[in-house]
């Protein structure tokens, strides 16, 4: 029976666009073209895009008229259709487009676009009546063939070029065409290799002759191809890179090129891999103690009847051996692991580890990588293996890695899963990294393993109730100590004058013992910049950003202020804008103040800052870490950076410089966070040598936060916060949503959400909360207004959520609201 081959394809483009588009399948592609192959294909009139076969099929649309596909970019799929599946329940969880997911998951390198180039065609010049500025564009254009309207819009330092370039067009003096950019290049390496006809001695011998008479250099080029080769091996062939033979000969590429034009040597490239080798580093597991074996033994249980286990193991406890052990046990199987950390920052550490007892089954993908290397790493997984490159079996990343083509994931690693940066905020898809991975595991039939010290709400509701496995480490390994806690009153200490700057006695006498001993110390303060904003002490002006409602951060190091929302900055001021005065003081502390302060309490201590200021690269990163690591620094301060796993051998003291800061924000999550990164941060301390000690200055000992801390009272905490969340109906006991509504025009975000909230309100009733302004009103110059929805936890949430966007998209879509913004956010604080 002769199989009727498909006819039509459906495709994802990487775009906002509702729907998939179908195009026409040429003959030439239609026994090739298979799912999750990419394709390219014209949208409109000229744009050329990337997309991604989704469906294959024989029935053409009737809405509109089809083009057909221009070309197909892979032999085989680069995704399964597990993946393509799993786009598509981000983006009917979170409310976006599986185009957003698409454009998402696929490094640049691999998603193709056109980019539009300016041509010049033959034109009489007498006939033309054409302006200055024309005429300039022409001169342009005609010097650089082929170029695009960015290099022109550079060039010409104007912004909106389409205008003229429209009417030169016109007057058939230009014409536009859209070429395929490709980003991603290979990385290639060239070899030089001996010709068969000279791989004797005789011959050899002769040539070398000849060559040290008339061409000294190149013969001495050929006695070094020898030497790298091993003489004895030249009958045999074999070749040398490029590089390395020019270095060892100390002569020029010109040289060689002549020896290659005499048909002595030739060239082969090769396409080579970016990505580090490190076979042969591997060592052997350590052993786990009593209690981490019992909780392996758990988790393995616990698998065989849950598919999602919450292993709760106080700070130093041991999980990251467990984890290797679950690692190696999934390995044997022949399954894919993936590990996920809540920051970049870890990696650093967590990747030395594996690597130690994995060596080249280990890859890592997160946006510190080179697009080129991430590329490299999802052409891995995808099967497309670059020959001297090495075969990953676990993925190291952060949230972005759920994206990567698994063929077989067998395990997914969640580390930290309390941690807020496992949500996506910015752009669309708004996912949640900790829940899409339980989805992607239960897809490939595979098991997921959360680890943390402190757990969400949510995991840990669904631990206690049996919707997932529970396992819990209550001692440190080797047995040692929580840390010493010590709480200050600096509110008192500022009273009885005793406070030295931020740092309280308390805090200034356990350093100082500290290095005493020749040990290490970590300052938190959650809060980048020198200090939050400045002041006029005459009249009470405050400089703010233009952009957004918020004060400029002052940043010493770059003596700027700075809007930490949109980039804005202006030089610090030498006196007020408002009343000309002189008297303008910094307000607050953040990181940048605390080294500045600290340096003069310890000026003999060698201090730096983990920050966003201050790893803004990969190798920035590496190295505070490492540095520290290796105790060339005696004092690191930092953000929430230093509270996420970090594992240091000689920290004895850790500060808390301003506990106050996260208590008091507006957000039912407050209290939950933290406790959370109190009990992060503090469990930096003491992790080898003997106990450590936590100095916790806040102006409120007695707050029921820092008591249920003191008292190492998670479980206390937990349901008294979990009662409070069930009488005002907040999550885990409900599904939030949160809608923003973003204009220039506050008047039109404001009848815009009042209305939305009315239509809601018809078929959602009391769920509907708001429309309220948010604790920022206006952010890149544009005024913002929220909705929140409260949803049950039940069958009826994707059909609640339709109805939703049909209301928004029949407000979207009329005349007066088409330019309003309309942001969806599901789960919006996990």
């Amino acid at each position: 029976m002769r199989v009727e081959l498909p006819q039509f394809a459906d495709v994802i483009l990487p775009l906002a666009v509702p729907q998939y588009y179908t195009y026409v399948i040429p003959d030439k592609i239609q026994s090739q073209i298979e799912i999750g192959c990419r394709v390219t294909v014209v949208l409109g009139k000229r744009r050329i895009y990337t997309a991604l076969i989704c469906r294959l099929h024989n029935k053409p649309p009737k809405e509109y008229v089809l083009s057909e596909i221009l070309s197909l970019l892979d032999e085989t799929p680069i995704v399964s259709r597990t993946e393509i599946g799993f786009w598509e329940w981000i983006a009917d969880y979170y409310m976006c487009t599986t185009g957003e997911v698409f454009k998402a998951a696929f490094p640049a390198g691999l998603k193709l676009e056109s980019e539009t180039r300016v041509f010049l065609q033959d034109f009489d010049e007498n006939e033309m009546n054409l302006s200055a500025f024309d005429s300039l564009l022409i001169k342009l254009v005609a010097a650089t063939p082929s170029i695009t309207i960015n290099k022109l819009a550079n060039a010409t330092a104007k912004n909106d070029l389409m205008p003229a370039i429209k009417r030169l067009i016109e007057k058939g003096v230009l014409v536009i065409v859209e070429k395929l950019k490709q980003d991603y290049k290979p990385k290639n390496l060239q070899f030089i290799e001996l010709a068969d006809h000279w791989r004797n001695e005789n011959s050899l011998q002769i040539l070398l002759d000849e060559l040290e008479k008339k061409a000294p250099k190149q013969a001495s080029l050929i006695s070094s191809f020898i030497h790298l080769n091993n003489y004895h091996n030249i009958n045999g062939g074999g070749n040398i890179l490029k590089e390395k033979l020019l270095k060892e000969a100390h002569v020029s590429s010109t040289v060689l090129n002549a020896l290659i034009k005499k048909n002595i040597f030739y060239c082969i490239t090769e396409e080579t891999s970016r990505l580090i080798s490190l076979e042969g580093v591997r060592k052997k597991q350590n052993i786990l103690n009593e209690k981490q074996t019992e909780a392996l033994e758990l988790i393995q249980k616990q698998f065989s009847e849950k598919d999602v286990v919450l292993l709760h193991g106080i700070t130093s406890s041991g999980k990251t051996e467990i984890y290797i052990r679950l690692i190696d046990e999934f390995l044997q199987q022949g399954r894919q692991v993936l590990y996920l950390l809540p920051e970049i920052a870890l990696t650093t550490q967590i990747i030395n580890r594996l690597r130690f007892v994995f060596g080249d089954k280990v890859g890592v993908y997160h946006s510190k990588f080179s697009d080129a290397e991430r590329v490299e790493v999802f052409r891995n997984l995808s099967g497309f293996k670059i020959k001297d490159g090495p075969d990953f079996q676990i993925i190291l990343g952060v949230r972005s890695a759920i994206f990567l083509p698994f063929k077989n994931l067998g395990l997914v690693i969640i580390d930290e899963e309390h941690e807020n940066t496992y949500k996506q905020f910015d752009p669309a898809p708004r996912y949640n990294a900790r829940d899409a991975a339980i989805v992607l595991a239960s897809m490939h039939k595979g098991k997921v393993l959360m680890g943390t010290a402190t757990p969400s709400f949510e995991s840990y509701m669904n631990a206690t109730t049996g919707r997932y496995g529970l396992v819990e480490l209550k001692t440190r390994y080797l047995d040692l100590q929580l840390p010493e806690i010590n709480v200050v009153n600096i509110r008192e200490a500022r009273r009885k004058k005793l406070m030295k700057s931020f740092f309280s006695p308390t805090l200034i006498d356990e350093m100082t013992k500290a290095f005493e001993k020749k040990e290490q110390v970590i300052l938190f303060q959650n809060r980048r910049g020198y200090s939050p904003y400045t002041e006029c002490s005459d009249c009470g002006s405050i400089p703010y950003c233009k952009n957004c409602d918020v004060s400029l951060t002052f940043h010493k190091h770059s003596n700027l202020l700075k809007c930490h929302y949109c980039g804005y900055s202006i030089s610090n001021p030498i006196c007020c804008a408002a009343c000309g005065s002189d008297k303008i003081q910094s307000q607050g502390f953040g990181t940048e103040k605390v080294e500045d302060e600290i340096q003069l309490l310890f000026p003999e201590s060698k201090i730096s800052r983990l920050d966003l200021d201050t790893t803004r690269t990969r190798s920035s990163y590496e190295k505070i870490i490492n540095d520290f690591e290796n105790r060339e620094i005696d004092i690191l301060i930092g953000t929430q950076m230093i509270s996420k796993g970090l594992d240091f051998d000689h920290v004895k003291v850790v500060g808390i410089l301003n506990a106050d800061n996260m208590l008091n924000f507006p957000d039912f999550r407050s209290y939950e966070r933290s406790f959370q990164l109190i009990a992060q941060v503090s469990g930096r301390a003491g992790r080898r040598n003997g106990r450590g000690m936590v100095v916790l200055q806040t102006g409120d000992p007695e707050h029921t936060v820092i008591r249920h801390f003191i008292n190492d009272d998670y479980m206390g905490f937990y349901r008294q916060q979990i009662e409070e969340r069930k009488d005002f109906y907040y999550p885990p006991y409900s599904r939030l949503i949160k809608l923003t509504f973003r204009h220039k025009k506050l008047v039109l975000v404001d009848k815009f959400a009042d209305i939305l909230a009315n239509d809601l309100r018809k078929f959602l009733g009391n769920r509907v909360v708001g429309p309220e302004f948010p604790l920022i009103n206006r952010v890149y110059g544009l005024h913002q207004k929220c909705i929140w929805i409260k949803l049950e936890r039940d069958s009826h949430f994707s059909e609640r959520k339709k109805r939703m966007r049909e209301a928004i998209n029949n407000l979207s879509f009329s005349a007066e609201f088409k330019s309003v913004q309309v942001v969806l956010d599901v789960d919006p604080y996990n």
